[in-house]
């Protein structure tokens, strides 16, 4: 659902986010034993799966920052099934971290837009040119989430989806409205709303800190 935030709650929220704009991801290590671990938990495809992500982010450092969207956009539509949280969590909503997403094969478009934003982080594109963006899907007629790039500050963006495989600029995605955004050092209204406008609620700052949490805990080394 789209999310609804009263301005006091926003303002907290920008106040709140400032710890996180360190690279949650900013020194991966994928051990053995979590491998292990994820291939006793779920299967061997589970774990070539988190493999051919650590693989990834290792052999494409060189890239441009355009090819690296593209691999990135590629590998997570690729190899990921959309599925409700409901089904996989039991939960309305559950954010999960990129190695939780491989190893179960599937997750929601809010998935998909932290696990694409946190793999472009690792492969040096700038935290300031990425969004996660929230946007009602106009032919779905519901709230959806996608990744956006931004080349530079006057750029239209790039549209990173799992709905559609190739990227596109904003511009030609009209079957989307972009509501708001977010990074790890802020939040931005796509447009102005009126005073008062409601688009989230105090709940996404405890998934976000969870996230987070989970995130650190998966690679600590054993």
């Amino acid at each position: 659902m789209l999310l609804r935030l009263k301005p006091v709650v926003l303002i907290l929220l920008l106040v709140w986010w400032l710890p996180f704009s360190v690279p949650l991801l900013a020194e991966l290590l994928i051990s053995e034993a979590l491998l292990q671990r994820i291939e006793n938990e779920y299967d061997s495809d589970a774990r070539q799966r988190v493999e051919a992500w650590q693989i990834l982010m290792q052999e494409n450092q060189d890239l441009t920052e355009r090819e690296k969207l593209a691999v990135v956009n590629d590998f997570f539509n690729s190899n990921v099934l959309f599925v409700d949280d409901i089904l996989l969590w039991d939960k309305e909503d559950y954010w999960a971290t990129p190695i939780e997403m491989l190893s179960i094969g599937a997750g929601d478009c809010e998935d998909y837009s932290i696990a694409k934003y946190f793999t472009l982080k690792q492969l040096g594109v700038d935290e300031d040119k990425l969004r996660i963006t929230y946007v009602k899907a106009i032919d779905l007629n519901q709230a959806h989430m996608v990744l956006t790039y931004f080349e530079n500050k006057r750029a239209i963006p790039l549209v990173l989806d799992n709905l559609i495989n190739e990227i596109q600029p904003a511009s030609r995605r009209q079957d989307l409205t972009p509501v708001y955004s977010f990074n790890g050092t802020g939040l931005w209204l796509a447009k102005s709303r009126g005073e008062g406008q409601r688009v989230g609620d105090a709940s996404r700052l405890s998934l976000w800190e969870d996230l987070a949490a989970r995130m650190r805990a998966e690679t600590v080394a054993d």
